[in-house]
């Protein structure tokens, strides 16, 4: 049974078997889930029950939701980015508060089942519009000992969604299959990583530049490139976890849990993207 490294994901609808090709077609029809599923024993869970008067999600609405939630996020971003640039006073709590508070409503969304719901998506699509505006301001800004200016973040937002359009192509193609074993390894390496980053923060309470994650050294290079090639290897599960739930005939409004859980991956990868370049700006 696959799961993901995604949090956002891991209420999906639970589902035996395999396939591959169905995120990125139109539509999900009633006679390829039973096809590639069987009986009706594998419908949604409760949290993702259907009622007869609505429609089934197809990819188009994942590419919608997820379109207008990195919008808001990008108007957000942009935002906060102008309002930080012109009082730079600004920056260290709209890091802290935009943070938090994104990370509050993922929980939210996550453990009281409400992934589906569009307010809190938009609102996690704002709260880290300032996180990350501020963020990009700071890791730019000679103020804060940044250096690269917009370039910087230009290069950032290509790399980032390069690497998703990469993943994309990886995964409708099956060059790379998600199976129980491949997800074992990125979940795996995902706590590892979260063990060894929060060891770093206790670490420089302690020591100056902590474990030396963080501080643009030559281990400091070689962890973000780890951190993404997993954020990498997470869009593959989410990926596949969109499927089942096309698969699964999961209503419409659960795009709005997809387009969540693509989204955090993004921020995710966004961060440390930039803080990779931010490295080679430095020397």
């Amino acid at each position: 049974m696959r799961t993901t490294s995604n949090p956002v994901f891991r209420n999906l609808p639970k589902q035996e078997g395999g396939g591959y090709a169905t995120f990125g077609s139109a539509t999900a029809g009633a006679a390829q889930v039973t096809q590639q599923f069987g009986q009706p024993q594998h419908a949604p869970a409760d949290q993702w029950a259907r009622p007869t008067d609505q429609r089934t999600m197809t990819i188009d609405d994942v590419v919608t939701k997820t379109g207008i939630t990195l919008g808001v996020l990008a108007v957000s971003a942009l935002i906060s980015y102008v309002l930080v640039n012109s009082n730079v006073d600004l920056a260290v709590p709209f890091v802290i508060g935009g943070g938090l508070i994104g990370l509050v409503l993922v929980l939210v969304a996550t453990f009281g089942r409400k992934m589906d719901n569009p307010a809190i998506v938009l609102a996690y699509a704002v709260a880290e519009g300032v996180f990350l505006g501020a963020l990009s301001f700071m890791f730019t800004d000679i103020t804060f000992g940044g250096t690269g200016g917009s370039t910087l973040i230009a290069q950032a937002v290509l790399g980032t969604f390069g690497v998703f359009f990469g993943m994309l192509v990886v995964y409708r193609t099956g060059a790379i299959r998600v199976t129980p074993r491949l997800t074992r390894m990125i979940v795996g390496a995902l706590v590892g990583v979260l063990i060894l980053a929060l060891g770093n923060i206790v670490a420089s309470f302690f020591i100056d530049g902590g474990l030396g994650l963080r501080d643009g050294g030559p281990l400091a290079i070689i962890f973000s490139l780890v951190c993404i090639g997993i954020a990498a290897f997470s869009f593959l599960l989410d990926f596949d976890s969109a499927d089942q739930l096309i698969r699964a005939q999961a209503p419409e409004k659960a795009a709005w849990g997809v387009a969540l859980g693509l989204t955090v991956t993004l921020v995710w990868l966004y961060v440390e993207i930039l803080r990779l370049l931010s490295y080679f700006q430095n020397d």
